[in-house]
């Protein structure tokens, strides 16, 4: 079928002229065109921002008060550790059943640790981290040497941690945990500089953060523009800066207002901007994407797909020994019922988030929203008291909806 590429190229106006109604129906159609080759990435965030606006409707103000967001930080923050490294594992093309076991295993080997044999917290949490890397080098290993598929080995291993954290604890819950520990879950950073009735610290850390996303939002335009590629009409992207900023400065102003940023947040902020650079920039994320969403040219391409699958699963496991410290720091025990149904919300994060079911997409960022998605559902629906029952309910309609989304969008792209 031949196109005629001149009918569809708007002609440009000339100099000095506003274009008049033609100009700005092509400035509307470029706004649109360019936030549907974007759903995937923004869709999720608008529909993260719609949901806050209705439940600080419905729960009149509750949601956004300032105690309630530090809350949600925290009640979250293992949840978006796991999203993290689960969402790396689903672009390689797999999945793993096992983090909410291994979560709770290292929870109870650091209670052993510290509570049985009072050991140094930090070199306690050093070991675990290592304990993490041991256990998923092994499933890693499983999976990329010895060709086991990765639902059957996290599977196994799903079975096999919980039993070791029953053998641990003894049916028991043990704590408590070394102050220095508790900090990670539930510490907030100390206060400097003069009483302003705000946290200085997270005002100063706020305004960084701002600068920051600014900047690099401003620089990969312009790299975007010296390729020729797409991108957002000049008023487009000035109104996406100033909601950015926006939300940046609610957030900041929020946390400030109360007893400031909570440590893990700031664990967090430090995943988010290093695991995003891995896989925006690294040789070994571009990898990660490459045996996700082609693993035969890949391999004709040169990529160590046994190696990068290996090293996915190690680095599942750290991060899973790490949301397990950070759960029994929040809760102060090991419990050997933690960390139920912690790979299910993993799982769900990352594919709301943006994930897709064959492999090949996704973004760190992305696991993050879909995280919140859900921490928002949750803490809105127990604002409103809703039961556990519906709450289930409606955050399996959530997924269904993300995945029923992903399916749509490929067949619309292939059409």
């Amino acid at each position: 079928m031949s196109t005629d590429v001149t009918d569809k190229v708007p002609a440009s106006a000339p100099p000095g002229k506003s274009g008049g109604p033609a100009a700005d129906g092509n400035l509307l159609q470029l706004i649109l065109g360019g936030l549907r080759r974007n759903m995937r990435q923004h869709g999720m965030l608008l529909a993260l921002g719609l949901i806050v606006v209705l439940f600080q409707v419905w729960t009149d103000g509750k949601l956004l008060l300032p105690r309630n967001v530090s809350n949600l930080v925290l009640q979250n923050s293992y949840i978006l550790i796991l999203a993290i490294g689960m969402m790396l594992v689903i672009i390689a093309g797999h999945i793993d059943l096992s983090v909410g076991s291994l979560t709770a295993f290292v929870g109870a080997f650091s209670a052993v640790l510290m509570v049985n044999h009072h050991m140094a917290w930090p070199l306690a949490l050093v070991l675990c981290l290592l304990m993490g890397a041991v256990a998923g080098s092994v499933q890693g290993f499983l999976i990329a040497y010895l060709g086991i598929p990765s639902f059957i080995v996290t599977l196994a291993g799903m079975l096999l941690f919980r039993g070791l954290t029953e053998i641990l604890l003894q049916g028991q819950t043990l704590g408590p945990f070394p102050n220095g520990l508790q900090k990670l879950g539930n510490g907030f950073l100390p206060a400097v500089g003069p009483n302003t009735n705000y946290h200085n610290l997270t005002l100063l850390l706020g305004l960084v953060l701002l600068a920051s996303v600014l900047f690099q939002e401003v620089r990969a335009r312009k790299r975007e523009q010296e390729f020729s590629l797409d991108v957002l009409p000049r008023n487009a992207f000035l109104l996406k800066l100033t909601a950015i900023a926006a939300a940046v400065i609610a957030v900041t102003m929020l946390l400030a207002s109360y007893q400031g940023a909570p440590v893990i947040l700031i664990v967090l902020g430090v995943l988010v901007v290093g695991y995003g650079y891995v896989m925006r920039n690294a040789v070994f994320g571009r990898h990660i994407y490459a045996i996700g969403g082609n693993l035969p040219a890949a391999k004709l391409s040169g990529v160590k797909d046994k190696k990068v699958t290996f090293l996915v699963f190690l680095n599942m496991g750290v991060l899973a020994a790490l949301a397990g410290l950070v759960v029994a720091a929040r809760l102060n025990a090991a419990s050997p019922k933690a960390g139920l149904n912690f790979e299910l919300e993993a799982i769900a994060s990352s594919f709301i988030g943006g994930a897709s079911m064959s492999g090949g997409v996704g973004t760190v960022l992305g696991a993050i929203i879909g995280g919140l998605v859900l921490g928002v559902l949750n803490n809105g629906m127990n604002l409103l008291s809703v039961g556990t029952d519906w709450q289930q309910v409606i955050k399996g309609l959530a997924l269904l909806a993300a995945v029923g989304f992903d399916v749509w969008n490929k067949r619309k792209s292939g059409s």
